[in-house]
């Protein structure tokens, strides 16, 4: 029996993983992945499976008589192709007694408190009951303002919103690397702390073939998510066992590790940390707001300290805050609409435009 480090993860598996180099799904790789997810499974771990590989798979099978725009192509190859990716899983898991379940999401199921329990309420279900969740993006109703960056950005969502330990990110390389993999020199970097200076100098922008993202949106992911409190890895999918090792706390397998802040996050906190892309509007504060904010102490955004109000929003939305230097510091659940909001930006002695349990600064301001 594994000394386990971990007893809830999500993995996430991308398409350069599970597709041979002509677009084809690789079999082998899927059946090997079912294979080691039987394992911890079986180890008493708990598991939700982010996977790729649906548009890969409809790519190699539906050629259009027309050209279609990028995202008509997805629409038509993803229709197809997760029929093949959620039959083979269903069968390659089944060799194991693992019932699993499809769960296709948007972006947009994310965007407000609401959506957000309910998934949260039938992943936590699929688990008490023992069933395997394999997620993906719903392509096929997905249009471009509501795509996520990639599955990267989704494993991360689900992962902080199912308050799991670890993410495991498969790629087709063996993690972020000090140059370009190709060169000889390259070294992976092991381990990156929380205060570990910016990587992007050492990422390659190139994205994956049949994927949407690259290392860059990874580095960026992972970074977020350490600073939620839940371990990062960045590993090979292409490795033999690389889950069984990355698993095996006497293992030291190569791979990145983003070690977590110690500091635990709320659940609201963990919602309102993806939800940049939500926002409907913008609160301006003058310099003292500001300080008060990123002070040790926990404050919430009083109207006082509001020189200025931008964009319509309603009670409840989720707004930026701007500060005196024209610069995004965080963002939160707002108490007030636009219109009350200007009304009464600079007053004293009113409810907080944004309380502290809805706010969330971002990492390089607090």
């Amino acid at each position: 029996m594994m000394n386990s480090r971990y007893k809830r993860i999500a993995v996430k598996v991308g398409s350069n993983v599970l597709t041979r180099a002509d677009g084809t799904l690789d079999i082998a790789r899927m059946a090997q992945l079912a294979d080691q997810i039987a394992r911890l499974k079986k180890e008493g771990i708990e598991i939700i499976l982010i996977s790729s590989g649906a548009v890969a798979a409809g790519r190699s099978e539906v050629h259009p008589k027309n050209k279609l725009d990028t995202v008509s192509s997805r629409q038509l190859w993803s229709a197809v192709g997760q029929v093949r990716l959620i039959n083979r899983y269903y069968d390659l898991f089944s060799e194991y007694g693992i019932i699993c379940a499809q769960v296709l999401t948007t972006k947009d199921n994310f965007r407000d408190r609401r959506h957000y329990l309910n998934m949260k309420n039938c992943l936590n279900t699929l688990l008490e009951n023992n069933v395997l969740p394999v997620i993906n993006e719903n392509d096929t109703i997905s249009v471009t303002e509501l795509m996520f960056t990639d599955n990267d950005e989704l494993s991360g969502l689900i992962t902080t919103m199912m308050d799991l330990e670890a993410l495991i990110i498969l790629s087709n390389i063996d993690g972020i690397f000090t140059d370009h993999p190709d060169n000889p020199d390259a070294k992976v970097i092991r381990v990156v702390q929380p205060d570990t200076s910016d990587l992007s100098d050492y990422i390659q922008t190139s994205k994956s073939e049949f994927g949407r993202g690259g290392m860059i949106t990874k580095m960026t992911i992972a970074r977020k998510i350490a600073e939620q409190g839940i371990h990062v890895h960045i590993a090979n999918g292409k490795s033999d066992n690389i889950l069984i090792d990355l698993l095996d706390s006497a293992s030291s397998v190569l791979n990145t590790h983003f070690v977590p802040n110690e500091k635990k996050s709320s659940s609201i906190k963990k919602w309102l940390a993806h939800s940049d892309s939500f926002t409907k509007g913008e609160v301006l504060i003058n310099e003292g707001a500001c300080e008060a904010l990123l002070s040790d102490k926990a404050s919430s955004l009083l109207l006082i300290g509001v020189t200025g109000i931008k964009g319509f929003f309603k009670k409840g939305d989720i707004i930026k805050i701007i500060d005196q230097h024209g610069e995004e510091i965080g963002l939160g659940k707002t108490l007030y609409d636009s219109e009350k909001a200007g009304e009464l930006a600079g007053k004293k002695k009113k409810q907080p435009i944004i309380h502290y349990d809805h706010l969330y600064l971002f990492e390089s301001n607090t």
